[in-house]
């Protein structure tokens, strides 16, 4: 019996590549629509429809980011061990929707809540399970429509990351246009039209898929087990058992506070053990250097995203957005990071691999210094722009510029860090390094919420929030300094003399967001 990707290789073909690649753009363009365009209007849903002030609103938005990042590290070890990725990205998928029509749906009288704000709660924590469902196991369809030696493997990737940029790019500008300007149940309802054509899509050409993402045993997967039900059905009650408990959790920030630290200590030194007991010394000293790059990643991302909260809020409130005499609704600034990627990630691909051929090109613990600094001085230009400008209004151009400074520090942090997962891990403990960094990018969402939380307390106004701005800028920049100087001895505890031959993430380069890549990673690499 063929595999998917000799099926695929003698299927038909659009700009070389299988058409199954473009099913799956287009599946996770509309997908990244409706996350990104739920997300740039959602704390103003909370703040400006349900009243909240703005220390639970961010308190709730942090809890619903952050669970977003550990749910896929479930869904990819339940694809990887018993659904397969096409069944997993379908149930995603039909989660997300759900979440999405249900905020629309459920939208009631300004400042209502009881029954109104509980179905809003619900609809979250469908999208949370949703998303860790379909964000785990999409991009391992792309990689089984190629063989392993396949040389379009690292272009279909970038084209494929592209996707993910042009939905990140239009969710924020639709709904945040829609649920600003015309009503929130337009612009959430359009965030769930969104993952529906993406899922209509998904089932109507599954064909052009020829078989990849199948279950690694049907039989095993249809087996009944309890009460006659297969384990296929099983993880679907498992899941809206889940969506149940997510969605306590979002209303009690606290406790999901408490269980990332509780996980993450536990992870940690899980692999600190066997690192040290059960390794030689080479792979010790890589994962090591992992753990290191691991250590970076809640700061960085406690910064980057307060574009959704704290920064947007900031640009709602305090900033001058009219152009042309139309007020352009400030969550359609959330777009401005997904456009700069599309327009700077070939550009910084191509310095990557200019630096590389005259070795020149930075290693990645130095890239992740440059990503911290990048970071916070984006903020400091915020600060000094708005000083200039003080008692008026702030220029939208400083704001444009702190998307483009975070653009750029992010194109020097996440696809370096998810490419050094899968470089500087045992293939045994690939999945186990990649669930550390969702992990660890969960904990720097929830962080950023308690940051958010700093700028937003009773009676605080745009001074709070350059001050604390200030202050996290400078921090960043100093820990990004010290990381500069501690590079060499990380590279050295990499021994990159021995990771030439060894092969990386398709992609890599394009790769920007944190959850871009799944958790099993295998099938996601480039040629040898």
């Amino acid at each position: 019996m063929a595999t998917a990707y000799e099926a695929a290789a003698r299927g038909k073909t659009v700009l070389g590549h299988p058409r199954g690649l473009f099913l799956l753009f287009f599946t996770e363009m509309w997908e990244r629509f409706s996350y990104y365009g739920m997300r740039a209007i959602l704390v103003f849903y909370l703040t400006k429809h349900f009243l909240f002030s703005d220390e639970p609103a961010f308190g709730i938005y942090a809890a619903y980011t952050s669970l977003v990042y550990v749910t896929p590290v479930i869904g990819g070890y339940l694809a990887d061990r018993y659904l397969g990725a096409r069944r997993a990205v379908l149930a995603g998928g039909l989660f997300i929707a759900f979440g999405h029509i249900l905020i629309a749906v459920m939208e009631g009288p300004q400042g209502a809540t009881g029954a109104y704000l509980e179905g809003f709660y619900l609809a979250l924590a469908s999208i949370v399970i949703g998303t860790g469902f379909l964000k785990a196991n999409i991009s391992v369809l792309v990689g089984q429509l190629y063989a392993r030696d396949d040389m379009r493997r690292d272009p279909a990737f970038s084209i494929f990351y592209m996707g993910i940029n042009a939905g990140g790019a239009l969710g924020p500008i639709v709904c945040g246009v829609l649920g600003e300007t015309v009503g929130w149940a337009y612009g959430f309802g359009a965030a769930g039209v969104g993952m529906l054509l993406g899922l209509a899509a998904f089932i109507a050409l599954k064909r052009e898929l020829h078989g990849a993402g199948e279950a690694p045993s049907l039989p095993v997967l249809r087996a009944p087990v309890v009460a006659g039900l297969s384990r296929e059905w099983l993880i679907y009650l498992g899941a809206i058992v889940a969506t149940l408990i997510t969605w306590q959790l979002i209303q009690h920030q606290d406790a999901v506070g408490t269980l990332l630290v509780v996980f993450a200590a536990a992870t940690v030194a899980f692999i600190l053990w066997r690192a040290v007991f059960t390794l030689p010394k080479v792979d010790r000293d890589r994962i090591f250097a992992a753990l290191f790059l691991i250590a970076l990643c809640p700061l960085f991302w406690a910064l980057f995203e307060q574009a959704g909260s704290s920064l947007n809020v900031y640009t709602d409130r305090s900033v001058d957005r009219t152009l042309m005499g139309w007020t352009i609704p400030a969550s359609a600034f959330q777009s401005v990071n997904s456009i700069f990627i599309i327009l700077l990630a070939p550009a910084f691909a191509a310095l990557w691999t200019i630096l590389g051929k005259r070795g020149l090109e930075p290693s990645a613990p130095f890239k992740f210094g440059i990503g911290l600094v990048g970071v916070g001085a984006g903020f400091l230009v915020l600060v000094a722009g708005a000083a200039a400008y003080a008692g008026a209004p702030t220029p939208v151009i400083f704001v444009i510029l702190v998307y483009l400074i975070h653009t750029m520090a992010e194109l020097c942090f996440s696809p370096v860090g998810l490419a050094a997962m899968t470089r500087l891990s045992l293939p045994s403990m690939t999945g186990l390094m990649m669930g550390t960094w969702f992990l660890a990018t969960a904990g720097g969402n929830f962080i950023a919420g308690l940051i958010a939380q700093a700028t937003g307390g009773e009676g605080a106004g745009p001074d709070t929030v350059l001050a604390v701005y200030s202050r996290i800028g400078w921090y960043s920049i100093g820990i990004g300094a010290v990381v500069l100087v501690v590079s060499p001895l990380i590279a050295k505890l990499m021994h990159l003399d021995l990771l030439k031959a060894e092969a990386a993430l398709a992609g890599d380069k394009e790769l920007a967001e944190p959850a871009a890549a799944g958790v099993d990673t295998r099938l996601e690499q480039k040629p040898h």
